[in-house]
């Protein structure tokens, strides 16, 4: 199914000006993401489906379109060299520091969840049984769409996902359930708190503490340019000083990301 100009267009800018996120060079993606769906649910085409979308004041029917169109596929232990910087460097630093052994990580754009839940493994490993009782290592995790949020808080993953994470780790935090999947032990499940969150809203005020660690990664390939300065603004002031961003291994803050520099591959920290 093809999306005429005048469709493309009118979406494009809705997304754009409400989310940050880019579809320029989407066309294809849109259409190959969304036909199916438009026909399943009986629409005649783009047309109607956009303006059933708008039309629909709950917030609902655009929370499901920016998922299919944003969702990408994600997996246990992505980008383990992060991880590894996190038990080498970051951890060490920070425990050293804070001195209310209030740890603050923000996972954004958490999607399904595998993200947050590998960082609340690494903690819990890193700390050990005893140790991480005496701090509090919740992790944030957000999301726009309520729809993933809903599988992240379930914690029901596919076979698949768990191929780069440690065996060991995958039979102490997981139960089977059914053939090929499985679900997260209550250990992991209470070490995350999710919550729905507009990466475009200005989030640093909804904090009442800043955070040691951001990750958001393989968010920002969705933005642009200027979206990605204020996004980064934003994240630089939601740290705290010394704190680390992490963003995806395929994405670069260079030439905009102002007062957080580079540390290492897709790392950057706050320097002031």
């Amino acid at each position: 199914m093809k999306i005429a100009d005048k469709d493309f267009f009118r979406l494009r800018d809705y997304i754009k000006s409400n989310f940050g996120v880019n579809l320029e060079k989407k066309r294809t993606l849109i259409e190959g993401r969304l036909s199916n769906f438009i026909i399943s649910e009986g629409f005649n085409g783009f047309e109607d489906y956009i303006d059933d979308v708008f039309a629909d004041k709950s917030g609902a029917k655009i929370n499901t379109l920016m998922t299919k169109l944003t969702t990408n596929y994600t997996y246990f232990m992505r980008e383990e060299t992060h991880y590894k910087f996190l038990e080498d460097v970051a951890l060490p630093y920070w425990t050293s520091e804070i001195r209310d052994r209030d740890l603050r990580i923000w996972s954004a754009g958490c999607a399904s969840g595998e993200e947050a839940y590998t960082t609340v493994m690494v903690l819990q490993e890193w700390f050990g049984p005893t140790k991480i009782r005496e701090w509090d290592t919740t992790v944030l995790a957000t999301d726009i769409s309520t729809r993933v949020l809903d599988m992240a808080r379930t914690g029901v993953y596919p076979e698949e996902h768990f191929e780069h994470l440690p065996k060991a780790w995958k039979l102490k935090y997981f139960d089977k359930v059914g053939e090929e999947s499985y679900k997260i032990k209550p250990v992991l499940a209470k070490g995350v708190s999710f919550g729905q969150l507009n990466l475009m809203s200005n989030f640093v005020t909804k904090f009442k503490r800043k955070f040691h660690v951001i990750f958001c990664r393989n968010v920002m390939i969705y933005f642009d340019s200027p979206t990605k300065q204020a996004l980064a603004k934003r994240y630089h002031d939601a740290l705290e000083v010394g704190g680390y961003l992490f963003i995806g291994l395929s994405e670069t803050l260079s030439g905009i990301q102002g007062d957080l520099q580079q540390v290492s591959p897709a790392i950057y920290r706050r320097v002031r």
